[in-house]
Order: C-alpha cells, then structure tokens, then sequence
C-alpha cells in the first residue's frame, strides 16, 4: 500500500470515527425520548418508509458538502450517505439495547421500526460529525466543497431544510407541541411568527456567531430578509408540516390546530434552518 493509499485509509477511517461519534452525540436526545419509542413501534409504515426515502437525497446531497471524506462524484456522495445510515442503524439499535429499550423478546417489527425511525436523525448527526468534530481548522476547511451544494440560492435552502428537519424530529414526537398548541392564543401564534423570523434573521446577519454570513454594505438591509430569511421560514414551515403529518399529529385535527401546531414546531424548525447555514 502506497503512502498515498494509507493517508486516505487513514483519513476515512477517523471519517468513519468521527461520522459515529457525531451520530451519537446528535441522536442521542431522540434515544432517551419515550415517544420516539411508541412511535416507532405503531406509526404508519408507509409514513416510516416515506422518511427514510426523503432521507436518501438529503444525505447524498450532505455528503457533497461535509462527507466522511473529500468527495468529487455524486457516486462517492452516495456511498457516503449510505455509510452514515449503516452507522446511524448500528449506533441507534445498540443505544436502545443498551438502555433495555428493545429487547430479544420484543417482534422483529418493533426493532426495525424503532431502529429505523431512530437512524434518520442519527444519519444527519453522522454526517455532521465530520464538520463538527473536526480536529483543526484545516480539517473543517477541507469539508467545504466545490460542488453544487457547497454555495448557491438553492443551496442555501437545501441547508435550511437539512437543519430544520433535524431539530422538528427532536421535538415533533413529544406531547408538549400539542399541549403548547392547545395553551396558545392566536395573538401568541402571531408573536411567536414574528419572533421566529426575527431570531432567523438575528442568527445569520445581526449577531457575531461563527459563520455569520456578512452584507455587503451596498446591500440594503431588507436584501437578505426578503431574499433568505422569509423564504427560508417558508422551507422551515413545509418540514414541520411534513414532519408533524409523520408522526400523526394532523390526523383528525381541525384546521386551527393544525397551524398553532404548526407554528409551535416552527419555533424550534425555524432555528434549526438558522443554525444550519452558520455550522454546515
């Protein structure tokens, strides 16, 4: 083996190290909630199988980005995304075993759907362990890509999306969103829109974060507004719709408590879609 070879052995291996540790690390809040558990175990399973399809493209298109190692073809993408959702499987079903949350006389029904629902924020963690875990600089800037997904308007969004998907499963399965929703008055709705643009907005372009994206100051103030933050808490609105139909929580429900719902879950999706474009 050259030593070429062995460098980039080497490099996918602590890829790998780094992928299950992030999938641990970001999944495990959805590995200690109970509600993930029965949801896992009676949720539709074409609303399952939907999700884990949804989560395919989104990892491939991750993996552009922030893979386990530099890649340059959408083939090499897509073996990446594919070794993040076997990671997040494997780390997933050992956690609940180990917490005694699936256990050898349990159907085989119940594992896959628990494992299954579980791998789909543990991949998007695995995914994150490369950027997020890096250890120096240069290894953070050897994540960013050269390829579609790495900048551009659509690919803005993409990373919204990617950002408010993953904290709405976090939350969406619990009871608290529709105990919220049902405390809420529409006066409570409307500020908590307005609050969520406005935190948007601050996360990106008002405050001093890592990775805050900087207006040229020929741009006018309502440039970025109009053109990221309204749009991307549109993108933010259609996942925690998504997400919360997932889970069942706009079956039989009127039409009013379906958007205070929706607006509770923004709150958390809208943050999600912020905090995506200053760590991915």
């Amino acid at each position: 083996m050259t030593a070429t070879a062995k460098a980039d052995h080497r490099q996918f291996t602590i890829g790998l190290l780094r992928g299950a540790g992030g999938a641990l690390i970001f999944g495990i809040p959805m590995l200690m909630t109970m509600e993930l558990w029965f949801i896992g175990f009676y949720m539709p399973r074409e609303r399952l199988f939907l999700l884990l399809l949804v989560n395919i493209p989104l990892l491939v298109a991750l993996a552009r980005r922030i893979g386990f190692e530099n890649t340059f073809s959408w083939r090499e993408a897509l073996r990446d995304a594919m070794i993040a959702y076997a990671l997040a499987i494997l780390t997933s079903g050992l956690v609940l075993v180990l917490f005694g949350v699936l256990t050898f006389d349990l159907p085989f029904r119940e594992w896959v759907g628990k494992i299954a629902l579980q791998s789909v924020p543990a991949s998007i963690g695995a995914m994150l362990g490369r950027s997020q875990l890096a250890e120096t600089d240069e290894d953070e800037d050897d994540g960013e890509k050269d390829g579609p997904m790495a900048t551009g308007y659509a690919g803005e969004l993409f990373m919204m999306a990617v950002g408010s998907l993953f904290l709405c499963l976090n939350v969406a399965p619990t009871e608290e969103i529709i105990l919220i929703s049902f405390k809420m008055s529409p006066w409570h709705s409307l500020v908590a829109v307005a609050a969520s643009i406005m935190i948007m907005h601050g996360f990106v372009y008002a405050v001093s974060f890592r990775g805050t994206h900087q207006l040229n100051e020929h741009t006018p103030s309502w440039h970025a507004l109009v053109r990221f933050t309204f749009p991307g808490y549109i993108v933010a609105s259609l996942i925690s719709l998504y997400v919360l139909w997932t889970f069942g929580r706009l079956d039989d429900t009127s039409w009013t408590q379906v958007l205070m719902s929706l607006v509770v879950l923004n709150v958390p999706g809208s943050l999600g879609a912020a905090a995506a474009r200053l760590i991915l």
